[in-house]
């Protein structure tokens, strides 16, 4: 069996998506839900009820005081953040495996995915106006494909970084020439298995070339991508992927931004990770 054909069967084998969040999505998504529904459903899961424990009481979510218990955590939270604590808890556990062929610490990929999804929610701001739960999904998950591709990318790298540094390929084009898929449309594949949305299987298959959506008009693969770059310029990342970046400017000229506008979403993006460190030690 080939390569590709060994990595496309290896999607049977990731575990379900935990139903917990979409559960708690679809009641929050009625005005009139209430804090025990909400709370009935989650402490079912003992990690996710754990972790979002650890995440109530964390300093990225500004908690002054101790929180002990789910009901708790659920009123404090609200809406918009316990979703994004419930995601978040809930994928952690996929990038505990790491990504041996792309990182030397299995937490290095998981670090990177945050530091994008909480770039993601501030460019969001910039450029909507408001932070967007689906969008911080999709970008959290953005190289979930590498969680497959890092067992059979780890003999292949040196031939990766070769094309990428000596042939000036992408980190994409490497991917494919070598495995025959790259870790983005794989993601996205995984994301169909997951059966997300199309509009987060988009943003995770098209997180390095958002231009082949172009015509879709299609916004939440556009900031997934910047908040991929911004975190690869800040060396949030592989290295090797910032040796094959693209420039930014063009794309910051498409949402009306200005270079300053993006070093300022840096610096917000660097104090978000030190309120972060407990999310990032989740895995």
């Amino acid at each position: 069996m080939n390569a590709i054909k060994r990595i496309l069967k290896s999607i049977d084998t990731i575990p379900a998506f935990p139903a917990t969040g979409n559960k708690v999505a679809q009641l929050l998504s009625k005005p009139d839900y209430s804090v025990s529904q909400v709370a009935n459903v989650v402490k079912y899961d003992p990690s996710i009820t754990a972790n979002i424990l650890k995440m109530a009481n964390s300093s990225y979510f500004g908690s002054q005081h101790k929180i002990s218990n789910i009901n708790d955590a659920v009123m404090y939270l609200g809406q918009k953040n316990l979703l994004r604590a419930i995601q978040t808890a809930g994928i952690s556990k996929y990038y505990k495996k790491g990504s041996s062929g792309y990182y030397d610490k299995a937490t290095d990929l998981w670090e990177h995915s945050v530091a994008v999804a909480l770039m993601s929610q501030i460019l969001s701001k910039k450029i909507t106006g408001e932070e967007n739960t689906t969008l911080y999904t999709a970008a959290l998950l953005h190289d979930v494909g590498k969680i497959i591709m890092g067992e059979f990318v780890r003999n292949e790298m040196k031939e990766i970084v070769m094309l990428v540094s000596e042939h000036h390929m992408s980190f994409l084009e490497a991917e494919e020439t070598v495995l025959g898929i790259n870790h983005a449309d794989l993601g996205g594949k995984i994301a169909e298995h997951w059966n997300f949305p199309i509009e987060i299987r988009d943003a995770i298959s098209f997180h390095h070339r958002p231009d082949l959506l172009e015509k879709e008009d299609k916004t939440m693969p556009w900031i997934v991508y910047m908040a991929d770059e911004a975190c690869l310029m800040m060396g949030i990342g592989s290295a090797v992927e910032g040796l094959a970046q693209r420039a930014v400017g063009e794309l910051l000229k498409k949402f009306n931004l200005r270079m300053k506008d993006l070093e300022k979403s840096m610096v917000m993006l660097s104090d978000d990770l030190n309120n972060a460190k407990e999310i990032i030690s989740i895995v």
